[in-house]
């Protein structure tokens, strides 16, 4: 559904509307999350906090605009609750001179790390769909494939082909930005 008829149709209180915009942005919102969060969340808090951007979504339907589209709004309020997540969740440990300091990585290591990361996510976003939701879920939710490939109306063998095309694609389009080995 074009993302300007499912904002009308969520300016008109339909509750249909909202039901296949969690179908059809899940796996964004969730990529964003995850995107902010660094992995520093565990799949329960993910979960949490795409449902709280859908509710979120259905308390402030009418302000939306059709003309705006659906997806920047999703990408805005999710980051918002990532940030805010991180905020709430802001650990102190004490400093102990009895521990031992680890120096594995340094800092450079772990902004290339990041760095490698975003990049990553950029190329995923690329696949398109519904490669993009099946990667996002399989590898990074660790939904079963044969649970996502039924949602996603695709056969498991079919499942299977394109998570392979998926990484020989991603695998090459990170060579060419010398992030592979």
């Amino acid at each position: 559904m074009e993302e300007a008829a499912l904002v009308r149709k969520l300016n008109r209180h339909s509750r249909a509307a909202l039901e296949r915009a969690v179908v059809q942005f899940t796996p964004y919102v969730g990529a964003v999350l995850w995107g902010v969060l660094e992995g520093r969340a565990c799949r329960e808090d993910l979960e949490e906090l795409s449902a709280d951007v859908f509710l979120t979504l259905w308390a402030h339907r009418e302000e939306l605009d059709p003309a705006q589209g659906l997806r920047p709004w999703l990408g805005t309020v999710a980051r918002n609750r990532a940030k805010d997540w991180l905020r709430r969740r802001r650990e102190t440990l004490p400093l102990d001179d009895a521990l031992p300091v680890d120096y594995q990585d340094t800092p450079e290591e772990i902004a290339q790390q990041r760095d490698q990361a975003a990049r990553l996510w950029a190329a995923v976003d690329e696949l398109g769909e519904p490669d993009r939701t099946l990667f996002f879920r399989y590898y990074y939710q660790g939904d079963k494939l044969k649970d996502v490939a039924r949602d996603l109306s695709l056969n498991g063998s079919a499942a299977k082909q394109r998570l392979l095309r998926g990484r020989q694609k991603l695998r090459q389009q990170l060579m060419e930005g010398g992030d592979a080995p």
